[in-house]
Formats: structure tokens, C-alpha cells, sequence
């Protein structure tokens, strides 16, 4: 642990890491304090869904396209614009009453503007430390943000149920505001420049581990999107003891990141931490009181922060620095139409067989990423005594006629 005490102490990195979670932590609060104030508007949770599907919409188109206009007009412009639209039709949402068509046109809107903070800062990340400390930095981003899923439904339950729901979207607004502004006067920002990609869009996509870490990822988000669910329809949308099961998941996968952080990334890597979340998965279907999810979840959640480290260093490792704010753009699409689809599975499922059938789904999911990173291995970069910096822009020079 103390190469991770080094790390956060080495210039920039602490503060940068708080700023950026603390921008991205409406990505936990927004979508509970959207579904219980459009219910509470409309009486009815398949308007707040549909509402909620816009804005998930608007954010997956999104992703990839934001994250490249960082390349063309650099990422301070990109990132204050789109904050300043995105909390605008947040407090659209939250303060005029309007017919749903138009809730579900602003939540579009929001998700489309939603700021690229991610991809930007993973983009920063391999100019503020060493070769040997990229791959750990990595993996302290992919634990860190573990507290984004572990407070932020808490806080905004909390909020909306003691004080409203509009109370609890302006929260989440302030957190995308005070937090964005934070990381825009981040010194990194202007020390760092994207340079303008000269490839078409979305052909970075054609690079094997790019492509990989897309369809994983959006596995292994619906894994843990079915799994969320069904411990929820597994204890009652009201009982305490789901909320302290998740947080026990989010913990494993805290301290899963944590612990194979410094573990050379091999061609195997992927599919092993997969495999994790797939057993844990898998073992939970049987365990479903308290004490059986807690640990089952334990262990699934011990394989995700890992995974995800696995997926940012290999994309990194595997484009040049002009396509890492895109490539991880897609990357970011393909999790959120991850969490999209693992929900509505589950949700089936759990109708039609209960939280057993939610599980199952996860599992399935879960399954179904390890195997695709078994079966493509090749397309996986092996890193061990790799640098896991981006390859670097080169271009002709023109040398002077003596």
C-alpha cells in the first residue's frame, strides 16, 4: 500500500482525483432523484423510466462525440459548455412543470450535454505520473469512484425523502457545478493538450483491445445493473438491508481494485477478474438472505474495479494520444447501454421468476464477458514490463534546405 501513498502524493494526483469525483458524482445521484420526482409528477414509474431512458440516450451518443471535440477545441470549452447546458435542463427538470414528451426532450438534452470528464481525465492521467504508476493510478480511479455508487443513492434518498426531490436534483447540480469548476482550474487542464485526431470518427474502434474493453465493459455493467436490481426486488424497495448490501458489493470492489492495482497485466487478465464477478454472481442465486448476498456479492464485487483498471490500461496502452478521449468516449457508451440493458432483463426476469431470475441474469452477463475476453485474448495487450502510456503522435518534420 505504500506505492499507493507515493502515488497520491506525487503532484496533482490527490487533488485531480477529488475534483473529478467529485464532478462525476451525480452520475450516482441523478437517475434515483429523476425517477422519484418525474413518479412523484406523474404518479407513475413507466413515465419516470421513460425519462430516465432519454437522458441514458442522450448520454450514449454522446460520450464519444464530446470526448473527440476535446481534441478540436480543447478540453476546458468542451467541458464548461456542456456543464453549464447540463445543469441548466437539471434545473429545468426540477423547478418548471412540463408534459412528459418535453421532461423526456430535456433529459435528452442533459444527456447529451453531459460533461466528458471521464475521458478527460483518463486522458490526463499518463502525463502526470510515471510508466510504472500509470497502471496503479488506474486502479485507485476505478476504486475511488466505488464511492460515487456507495453514497450517492444514499445522499439523494436521503434528501429527496426528507427534504424533496427537487431539493436532491439542485444537490446533484451542485456537485456537477462546484465539482466541474474545481477540475477546470485543475493546472493539469492547461498543461495537457489533446491533439486533433486525423482519423475518421469511430474508427478507433477498430483497434482490437478498443473494441474489447467497449463489449466488456458493456457486460460487465449489465452484470452489475441485473445484480443491483435484484438485490433491490430481493429485500423490498423499503428495507435497509438492500442499501447496505450494495454498499458491501461497492466495498469489495474497492478493495478488489485496491489489492490487484500493482498485479502486471497480463494476456489473461480480463477474463480472471471476469471470471470473479461471474463465480460471485453466480454463487448468489442460491444465497439470497442477508448474510449469503453479502458475501457472495463480496466476492463478485472484489472482481469489478480490477476489471475496469484492466480495460483503461489496455485502451491506453493501445492508441495514440490524439483517440484515448474518444476510445474511452465508446467505452463509456457501451457501460451505459450496459446498464440499460441489464435492468430491463432483470426486470423480466425478476417478474417472471424473482430475484433468482435477476441473478441469473447477471451471472449470464457476467458469463458471457468472461468468455468473450477468453475467446479474444489475443486482442488483449499483454503489459507486464509494458509501458501503459498512449503511443505517441507522430507526424512528418520538414527539415531546412541548406
Amino acid at each position: 500500500m505504500s506505492g499507493y501513498g507515493d502515488l497520491l502524493r506525487t503532484r496533482g494526483v490527490a487533488r485531480i482525483i477529488a475534483a473529478q469525483l467529485t464532478a462525476r458524482f451525480p452520475s450516482g445521484m441523478l437517475s434515483l432523484a429523476y425517477l422519484l420526482h418525474i413518479e412523484g409528477v406523474f404518479d407513475s414509474y413507466g413515465a419516470a423510466g421513460l425519462v430516465l431512458a432519454a437522458t441514458s440516450v442522450g448520454q450514449a451518443v454522446a460520450g464519444p462525440l464530446t470526448s473527440r471535440w476535446m481534441g478540436v477545441w480543447g478540453m476546458r470549452p468542451v467541458i464548461a459548455l456542456t456543464m453549464a447546458v447540463c445543469a441548466a435542463s437539471m434545473a429545468t427538470i426540477a423547478f418548471v412543470t412540463l408534459p412528459l414528451w418535453a421532461y423526456m426532450l430535456v433529459g435528452l438534452v442533459g444527456g447529451l450535454a453531459y460533461p466528458p470528464i471521464q475521458p478527460a481525465v483518463r486522458t490526463i492521467y499518463p502525463k502526470m505520473v510515471t510508466s510504472k504508476q500509470l497502471t496503479p493510478l488506474f486502479a485507485v480511479d476505478a476504486s475511488a469512484q466505488e464511492i460515487i455508487w456507495i453514497a450517492g443513492p444514499v445522499i439523494t434518498t436521503f434528501v429527496a425523502t426528507q427534504v424533496s426531490t427537487i431539493a436532491a436534483i439542485v444537490l446533484a447540480g451542485a456537485f456537477l457545478v462546484g465539482g466541474g469548476l474545481w477540475f477546470l482550474a485543475s493546472p493539469e487542464l492547461g498543461r495537457v493538450r489533446i491533439p486533433r485526431s486525423k482519423r475518421a470518427f469511430g474508427v478507433v474502434l477498430k483497434r482490437p483491445p478498443v473494441l474489447l474493453s467497449t463489449v466488456v465493459g458493456f457486460l460487465l455493467v449489465a452484470s452489475c445493473a441485473a445484480i443491483e436490481a435484484s438485490v433491490v426486488a430481493n429485500f423490498g424497495e423499503e428495507g435497509a438491508e438492500a442499501g447496505v448490501v450494495l454498499a458491501i458489493w461497492a466495498v469489495g470492489s474497492l478493495i478488489g481494485g485496491l489489492a490487484f492495482g500493482h498485479v502486471p497485466i497480463g494476456p489473461w487478465a480480463l477474463a480472471r477478474r471476469m471470471a470473479v464477478v461471474f463465480v460471485g454472481g453466480a454463487a448468489a442465486m442460491f444465497f439470497l438472505d442477508f448474510w449469503g448476498l453479502a458475501i457472495t456479492l463480496l466476492i463478485a464485487g472484489a472482481g469489478i474495479a480490477p476489471a475496469l483498471a484492466v480495460m483503461f490500461a489496455i485502451v491506453s496502452a493501445s492508441v495514440k494520444f490524439s483517440d484515448t478521449a474518444e476510445a474511452y468516449g465508446w467505452v463509456g457508451t457501451g457501460q451505459l447501454i450496459g446498464a440499460a440493458l441489464g435492468s430491463a432483463v432483470a426486470g423480466f426476469l425478476i417478474d417472471g421468476f424473482g430475484a433468482t431470475g435477476g441473478f441469473a441474469a447477471g451471472a449470464g452477463f457476467a458469463l458471457a464477458g468472461t468468455l468473450i475476453a477468453v475467446a479474444f485474448k489475443r486482442a488483449h495487450p499483454d503489459l507486464r514490463g509494458r509501458d501503459a502510456s498512449p503511443l505517441p503522435d507522430t507526424e512528418p518534420v520538414r527539415l531546412p534546405v541548406s
